[in-house]
């Protein structure tokens, strides 16, 4: 068995897109996986599964989802190691402002990372690591103008997590 961290994207955000912890859980369960555990109703979960391709990991849920919900769930899983490595990839910009990490489904190329990485500003800086994008923010999150939906424009399906979380996950589940 390996264990897998899979974040789930845009759930939560509005009356039509509901997936509460608990059915969360009833869900990667119905698709196989064990030792599941959820933590804040933003789509993060922790599971053990036999599978060993990720791709086939994200298929499996996002399918377990869609029949459970109704609706496409996009899923972004990682390794315990590889989330552990993006928390500590945080630690090198040693950044005041707000710090916000869009997680990736697949890795950009070259290109699109020197794309994205100028679409920042001196006051909003994305910085690529692999299949996560650390976004160095001022004050208010809300008002900032690099966001997840840059990022996909930039890079396809990503979700956005904060630095807080992505630590917390580290420690907890790493």
């Amino acid at each position: 068995m390996a264990t897998y961290i899979a974040f789930l994207r845009a759930i939560n955000l509005g009356a039509n897109r509901k997936f509460p912890k608990d059915a969360i859980k009833a869900a990667v369960e119905q698709a196989g996986g064990t030792d599941v555990e959820t933590y804040i109703n933003t789509g993060n979960v922790r599971f053990d599964s036999a599978l060993r391709s990720r791709a086939k990991v994200e298929a499996t849920l996002e399918k377990a989802f869609r029949a459970d919900r109704g609706f496409e769930v996009p899923t972004i899983v990682f390794t315990p190691k590889e989330l552990v490595a993006i928390a500590d990839e945080a630690e090198a910009f040693g950044h005041g402002g707000m710090h916000y990490v869009s997680l990736l489904k697949d890795a950009p190329t070259a290109a699109q990372i020197k794309a994205v990485e100028a679409a920042g500003t001196a006051d909003e800086v994305a910085r690529v690591g692999g299949r996560a994008v650390h976004l160095l923010l001022g004050a208010n999150y809300h008002q900032a103008k690099l966001t997840n939906a840059v990022i996909e424009k930039h890079l396809g399906v990503a979700t956005n997590r904060n630095l807080t979380v992505i630590r917390t996950l580290a420690t907890k589940w790493c």
